[in-house]
């Protein structure tokens, strides 16, 4: 029954689905109709100029973050391409005999995996791919759509950014006043409602893809889908020996040091050591894409693989560079217009010592559609959400305080990271993988994730309502 229901799902969102980039472009539009209605101006030209002027400079506004987030999956994807990675993929693949077992394997590997970071959901993509080569029977885009899915516990990991950002020193919660102080990862990546959201995502989300796995695959295999003859990429080594003279050059020695990178790496290595010696386990954006860059280049040896690596994976990113300013410039619209506070503090209005974890896990499944980042969406609601929580504590210690500022935050990066499995804009990390030489769209996919995320949603609002602090 619930296979059949998802088909439905899956025929209307192919029917209706735009791509990614339109969902865009029309998000920006009704953005902008809805906060004509909120800006405020003495007539209609001057909220017009008012909200482009928002939009204008919310293009710029993240560039920072934009960059963060885009050096997190570039890194996380040349770790993907790695030789070591390469032959454990192979070493897997092996392993795997039948459709089902593939689909179980990357929903339950790729939970894992992005516990690490959100960018290690390429590793998932690739493995997807290699096994959808080796293995007949496999409906294509509904392994797409459990690659993807098998992404969304990131929230709960160490690249969360919602938590980082509460642990990164000076950050614009601190700037604006609203907090004191950072707050640590052991109040929200180690509270209790993030371990039973870990299991979440990695016990029970493989047996609702099981109950959920498609009868016929007529047509739908990879092999059904290609457009091209061509065979996959040399791998990075392979590349970089092509580059090679015929002959003894000095620039070939230099190209090939493992020496070279070897030694810079360990400079990065002990400072990740003297780091954490001295702060504990604190993360943060920044340290988590240092120790990923220095992983890669560990794992690729010599700088000539290492850049090609990373030619690859600045290729891969492609769609999030153009269609992440659009997002921003979205966010610049409720901010201007103050739209997004309308919209947050409408729900704050709501909220009581009982509900104001869900009103905030509500919130942030809902403005995710406008803005697909949870820093950037935190930017626009966090503030109002807060203070929400410091005005329903006043009578709390302030440790208590602490607790639920981390709650109501990571409920709100539950809400966003639940609400992606709608919202196709991610989807462009693993269409430059898995939509290799085939045509495939978010309409092919997002249909088969539309039970997951009723079935999800009831779940997780049930968690943050009642898992204690």
């Amino acid at each position: 029954m619930l296979t059949k229901l998802g088909q439905k799902f899956t025929d209307g969102f192919t029917k209706y689905m735009p791509s990614a980039y339109v969902f865009a472009l029309l998000l920006t539009l009704i953005t902008g109709v809805f906060a004509l209605f909120t800006v405020k101006a003495d007539n209609f030209s001057d909220k017009g100029i008012i909200i482009l002027e928002g939009w204008y400079s919310g293009f710029w506004d993240l560039l920072s973050f934009g960059m963060q987030i885009v050096l997190i999956i570039i890194t996380a994807y040349c770790i993907a391409q790695s030789s070591p990675v390469k032959r454990s993929i192979d070493y897997i693949a092996k392993l795997i005999k039948t459709p089902t077992q593939v689909y179980l394997i990357i929903i339950a590997l790729g939970a894992l995996l992005s516990l690490i970071s959100f960018g290690m959901v390429v590793i998932t993509a690739i493995l997807g791919r290699e096994l959808a080569i080796r293995i007949k029977g496999i409906h294509y885009p509904f392994l797409v759509a459990c690659v993807y899915f098998s992404f969304n516990g990131w929230v709960c990991g160490l690249s969360s950014s919602i938590a980082l950002l509460l642990n990164t020193k000076n950050n614009f919660l601190i700037e604006k006043g609203i907090l004191n102080d950072t707050i640590s990862t052991s109040f929200s990546l180690g509270s209790n409602l993030n371990l039973v959201m870990l299991l979440l995502f990695i016990v029970v989300s493989p047996i609702l893809i099981w109950a959920l796995i498609p009868k016929s695959f007529t047509g739908k295999e990879l092999k059904d889908l290609r457009t091209d003859s061509e065979g996959d990429e040399d791998s990075v080594k392979e590349e970089a020996l092509s580059y090679k003279l015929p002959f003894k050059a000095v620039s070939d020695a230099l190209n090939n040091a493992g020496w070279l990178q070897i030694s810079v790496a360990l400079l990065g290595a002990i400072y990740i050591i003297y780091y954490f010696y001295n702060k504990g386990f604190e993360l943060n954006l920044n340290i988590m894409i240092f120790i990923f860059l220095v992983i890669g280049m560990l794992l690729h040896i010599t700088p000539m693989r290492y850049s090609i690596a990373m030619k690859r994976a600045s290729s891969n990113i492609s769609g999030v560079l153009f269609q992440y300013p659009f997002y921003a410039g979205i966010m610049g619209i409720m901010i201007t217009s103050g739209l997004g506070e309308k919209i947050s503090t409408i729900l704050v209005s709501i909220a009581t010592p009982e509900s104001y974890a869900f009103i905030s896990y509500l919130a942030g499944g809902i403005i995710n559609f406008a803005i697909p980042s949870a820093g950037g969406e935190f930017a626009v609601i966090g503030p109002s959400i807060i203070t929400m929580v410091q005005e329903l504590g006043t009578n709390l210690s302030s440790t208590e305080i602490t607790a639920m500022i981390a709650r109501v935050s990571m409920s709100v990066a539950y809400g966003e990271s639940l609400s992606n499995l709608l919202q196709p804009f991610f989807l462009l990390i693993v269409f430059p993988v898995m939509g290799k030489g085939i045509k495939i769209q978010a309409r092919d996919v997002i249909g088969y994730l539309f039970i997951p995320f009723i079935i999800l949603f009831v779940i997780q609002a049930l968690l943050v309502t009642y898992i204690p602090l």
